[in-house]
């Protein structure tokens, strides 16, 4: 049985510059430095999934004392990409984005703004018992900054 979510993967070109963004600009900090995996190991766990040689470049980027519920930036830098340019929309299909809880969603975002973030919406909405933000990182990945009204609460779970 499923007993918890783990993690996000984000594929990037660069792992060392994804790293120091997600630090520099969100504040994550780096839980598991950047390393390279290729050899049989690799090939027999991702071998139908990448074409091979399988070299993978990761680290991983979270809070402190978050446990499994990290961000883990990932590059194939022996795979090509698929080619398609442009920003996915988050109604295509597959991953359509990541949700970031804050204690001051305004404050939150003036920061990133003040980083050279660049929000995806105009202003900060109330729904579902959130303050909510939406925001683009570099390579495309959409965010969703939450407040939540209720600290005793899950996010999830913030109405009555």
């Amino acid at each position: 049985m499923i007993t918890s979510v783990a993690h996000t993967a984000v594929c990037v070109p660069d792992v060392a510059a994804a790293v120091q963004w997600y630090g520099s600009v969100l504040g994550l900090r780096v839980l598991s430095p950047p390393y390279r995996m290729s050899g049989a190991q690799i090939e027999r766990d991702m071998g139908e999934l990448v074409p091979s040689p399988v070299v993978v470049t990761a680290a991983i980027v979270g809070l402190d004392g978050d446990s499994d519920r990290v961000v883990e930036v990932i590059e194939y830098p022996e795979a090509p990409a698929s080619g398609s340019e442009g920003a996915r929309s988050i109604a295509d299909h597959g991953l359509s984005h990541v949700g970031l809880v804050c204690d001051d969603v305004v404050a939150t975002r003036q920061d990133l703004e003040a980083r050279g973030v660049e929000f995806l919406t105009a202003g900060i909405a109330e729904i579902a018992g959130l303050k909510t933000a939406w925001f683009r990182d570099p390579w495309g990945v959409v965010f969703i900054l939450m407040e939540k009204t209720r600290d005793d609460r899950p996010y999830w779970r913030q109405l009555p």
